[in-house]
């Protein structure tokens, strides 16, 4: 399930992925009678059949009736943009650009992995997966009133794989060929060997306007108001402090089934702030309308302030329908006082979650144990059945403890029992203590780790950590760099130990060869910030990718988790199981939420609450 082309805050869409070379020469002529035989359907899923019929009014989790107009406006919290083209690795992009462009399906965020078609009306999937024809609606538009057209999807495609971020190449490197069959048909076919979900995920391309983009230089920032085809134009850019986005009222597809009751907002306003305590603030004051909460001091015990008194401030927990989202201390594996995972091991072990929970987390949280956390695709215990069949033709590439010591690790939960732990497996991998420092007894050379951050309120997680393994002898710091030098430091992998995350689904597929394979290991821009690079890794993220059943799939996320597991690439951090929001009471919205994610699209803003609350403001 794709990860990179949804609609996340800034910092899970930057461009933190890796280059491969794809090819998308115009395909040999597909055999007409295949097509002929072919039905044209109105939807797609990954395993079953879609839920909805080809009838449906509109998805069942939105109030067709919802009214427009209003604002919503937050936060961008981490520094500046530079640019209003998402697509390219140069510049800084801005928050909230995906809103301005159309895909040819939509995915419905109350199935695990179902599109139905938004440019394309309708699709046509060879039996054997081979290959898929999209036909595109004829009145598709862009902003400009020109048509969408079977030629700017083949542009768009070879556009992004060949000049845009590296992440579309590697995402679609199964892809052979791109043809346009017609004005209005598109046909994607694919190689012998690819994943069950590319079909699905090559409608997820975002379609750009050949005729403005192919006389412009692609890959250079730009802030300009670029055209797209979706609900949203850009309406105001104040480089790096706001951009806004206005619902177009002439979106040529709002009365689509998969729009209908969408998009209800007129104006969405993207405010930039270099700190999280000033965007906090910046709420409470009525300036930012929209949050999402992270800290849990500040859930538990920040919301004591007038007009959350008021009720004119509400809070909601948001369950989350998908695997917990891996966040952790990253370690680079390039560098080689990383390379024993020995090392990583103790290092790991210096993390005291249960003091964090107690002390800083109002014990809202529960520690992050598996990559696929929350779900059947969780590695648990020791290995059987099929998935020790997957791992043991590799057994001599792999840690003994992986056949026979169970995961979950089995650390001990006393500080004092896991640092007396991490110094016997320092010993191990060569370290001794001189005096009051940890020193490598064949190099000489001290332990020391540097932790990249570009965000100050992960500074108390990481503090902590500091100073139980200067208890050890290893001497740790903080780095604190703004987010430009933040990122320009990720592309060149120069850290030591950052903090990165890895969002999964219920559906993991092609972004997997993104986040650990070897390909991905030296390629500036990778989501492999850790360098991973195991052959053993390699061959299980490939089988997950092609798994052709819901259980092949659990049972090679789960060898897939294990091994991970057990290389100790990070240091795992933790996760609460919900979404924490705070708005001002304001906006509307359909209950219940959606099963697989909340759509904020499907929002209203109630005209009569938000000038209630205006009013109330202007008074203070």
């Amino acid at each position: 399930m794709p990860v990179a082309l949804c609609r996340l805050p800034l910092a899970a869409c930057l461009a933190l992925v890796w280059l491969l070379t794809t090819a998308t020469a115009v395909a040999a002529s597909p055999d007409p009678m295949a097509t002929d035989r072919t039905p044209t359907v109105h939807g797609l899923a990954l395993y079953d059949e879609p839920a909805l019929p080809a009838d449906f009014p509109h998805f069942p989790h939105v109030n067709p009736e919802a009214p427009r107009g209003g604002t919503l406006t937050q936060a961008a919290v981490g520094g500046s943009f530079d640019s209003t083209n998402p697509f390219i690795i140069r510049g800084t992009p801005a928050a909230g650009l995906f809103e301005i462009y159309d895909t040819l399906v939509e995915g419905n965020p109350d199935e695990p992995f179902s599109v139905y078609g938004l440019l394309a009306e309708g699709m046509r999937l060879d039996p054997e997966r081979n290959w898929i024809e999209f036909d595109l609606r004829p009145e598709a538009r862009f902003h400009d009133g020109e048509p969408v057209t079977a030629d700017d999807v083949v542009y768009s495609f070879e556009l992004l794989t060949e000049q845009g971020n590296p992440f579309y190449g590697a995402y679609y490197a199964d892809v052979e060929s791109v043809t346009a069959l017609d004005e209005r048909t598109v046909r994607f076919d694919f190689a012998e060997v690819h994943s069950r979900e590319l079909p699905l995920i090559v409608g997820q391309l975002p379609v750009l306007p050949k005729h403005y983009w192919e006389e412009r230089d692609f890959t250079a920032p730009s802030l300009a108001a670029h055209p797209g085809s979706g609900p949203y134009r850009i309406a105001e850019v104040d480089p790096g402090r706001r951009i806004v986005y206005q619902r177009d009222p002439d979106y040529w597809g709002q009365d689509l089934a998969v729009k209908r009751g969408r998009h209800n907002i007129d104006r969405l306003v993207y405010d930039y702030y270099r700190d999280r305590d000033i965007a906090w603030e910046a709420f409470k004051a009525g300036v930012l309308d929209y949050r999402i909460d992270a800290r849990a001091a500040t859930w538990a015990i920040g919301y004591d302030f007038p007009a959350y008194r008021d009720g004119l401030v509400r809070r909601l927990a948001v369950p989350d329908g998908q695997p917990a989202r891996m966040q952790a201390f990253v370690f680079n594996l390039r560098r080689d006082k990383f390379a024993d995972p020995r090392v990583r091991e103790a290092l790991s072990l210096t993390f005291d979650f249960p003091w964090l929970n107690a002390n800083l987390f109002y014990d809202a949280y529960r520690r992050t144990e598996s990559y696929f956390q929350n779900s059947e695709m969780a590695a648990s215990g020791l290995p059987e059945g099929e998935e020790l069949a997957l791992l043991e033709p590799w057994r001599d590439q792999l840690p003994e403890r992986l056949f026979h010591e169970p995961v979950p690790h089995e650390h001990p939960l006393d500080l004092r029992e896991r640092l007396r732990l991490a110094l016997d497996l320092l010993r191990e991998a060569g370290y001794e203590v001189q005096g009051n420092r940890l020193v490598h007894g064949e190099t000489g050379q001290p332990l020391s780790v540097e932790v990249l951050l570009f965000d100050t309120g992960m500074e108390r997680v990481t503090q902590p950590m500091l100073r139980n393994m200067a208890r050890l002898g290893i001497q740790g710091s903080i780095r604190i760099v703004d987010i430009n030098q933040y990122l320009n430091r990720l592309r060149r992998f120069d850290f030591d130990i950052t903090v990165g995350q890895f969002p999964q689904s219920n559906n993991p597929g092609n972004e997997q060869r993104d986040f650990w394979t070897s390909a991905a290991a030296e390629t500036p821009q990778s989501r492999n910030l850790m360098g991973l690079a195991d052959p053993v890794v390699d061959d299980l993220v490939e089988r997950l990718i092609r798994a052709d059943s819901r259980e092949a799939l659990n049972v090679t996320a789960r060898a897939l988790d294990r091994v991970l597991l057990w290389r100790f690439p990070m240091i795992p951090h933790y996760h609460s199981g919900e979404t924490r929001i705070a708005i001002w009471d304001k906006f509307g919205w359909p209950e219940p939420f959606p099963a697989y994610g909340m759509d904020l699209a499907a929002w209203w803003v109630n005209a009569e609450r938000e000038a209630e609350i205006n009013q109330r403001l202007r008074r203070r």
